[in-house]
């Protein structure tokens, strides 16, 4: 059979439970998708936990077909869905060890993971995998915020600083870091700048809008080139009126059309695994951010398609 199933053979109503229907397992899998339901890191509002099931339900509406990038993703790439790592909600440090886990033994099979998140602690958890099977890695971040506080009520560990714990246990190539998006009104004038700090390059909203994205993307491709690189998402990216279900929101921010344009123009990065974080379904009453989420996941799963057709020849 082939997946993931399409409504004219079963309803979008009929669901298994994972994305788009996929299955748990099967033979020569390159691509799972995995839910990482971690939330106990949040600063402000909470519900992330709650996001996997949420984009897997209104996946239910996609069809298998990408008509831009031209490949079918889930079935290209043989995808399978492994359901949720059992996290523990008020251990941080715990969590950690079984999403590690989870996502090694992905990747050490040669499968690259997009997490469902889950706020986004859970990106050091990816990072720590993905540095173990290929060094330290090349990172595309798309966010509003530059998630390198140091510390929270003293704690440093939560979802504002998983960018300088992975700086400082060596999970990445600084000079490959780009943090694009970035917005809003900060806490202090040298917000940024402690990003600067690490030899990230940061990207602001003006910034990208300024030069288009286009011009960001080919200085991010001379500067990665084909080293392992991992893409990590945050949904308050995209402005609060296109994706309101999230929990740190942003205004000034890209439309969901705009943020589609730039991951499409991502098929030439040596992509090595993804996450998507920050959706809470308690604030979407209808679904728009959950939709955008689970079609930025159709997304991925098509860089992987195009990237495997590449390398194939």
């Amino acid at each position: 059979m082939q997946y993931p199933l399409s409504p004219d053979v079963k309803p979008e109503f009929c669901t298994t439970g994972t994305f788009m229907r996929l299955p748990a397992s099967r033979e020569n899998a390159k691509l799972a998708i995995l839910g990482m339901p971690f939330d106990t890191a949040a600063s402000f509002r909470v519900g992330a936990r709650f996001a996997p099931q949420a984009i897997r339900q209104a996946s239910m509406t996609l069809f298998p077909y990408h008509p831009i990038n031209k490949v079918y993703p889930f079935d290209d790439t043989n995808a399978i869905d492994i359901g949720d790592v059992s996290v523990i909600p008020h251990n941080i440090h715990r969590s950690y060890e079984r999403m590690e886990a989870a996502v090694l033994d992905l990747m050490k099979g040669g499968i690259i993971p997009i997490g469902l998140g889950g706020d986004h602690s859970i990106t050091l958890a990816n990072l720590r995998a993905a540095a173990k099977v290929y060094g330290p890695v090349a990172l595309i971040h798309f966010d509003s915020h530059t998630d390198t506080w140091d510390t929270y009520y003293e704690e440093k560990y939560w979802h504002g600083s998983p960018f300088i714990r992975a700086y400082e246990e060596g999970l990445l190539q600084p000079d490959k870091v780009f943090q694009i998006g970035i917005r809003g009104t900060l806490n202090h004038p040298g917000d940024i700048d402690s990003s600067h700090k690490l030899g990230y390059q940061v990207i602001t909203t003006q910034d990208l809008k300024r030069r288009g994205y286009s011009d960001v993307i080919q200085e991010m491709k001379k500067t990665i080139r084909d080293a392992p690189c991992f893409l990590s998402f945050d949904i308050d990216f995209v402005d609060p009126s296109f994706a309101p279900g999230t929990g740190t929101l942003e205004v000034g921010g890209f439309t969901s059309f705009e943020t589609l344009e730039i991951i499409r123009a991502l098929p030439n990065f040596n992509f090595i695994g993804f996450d998507l974080v920050e959706v809470l379904p308690p604030y979407d009453p209808t679904q728009i951010t959950s939709l955008l989420a689970a079609t930025i996941v159709h997304d991925f799963a098509s860089l992987v398609a195009m990237r495997l057709r590449q390398t194939s020849g």
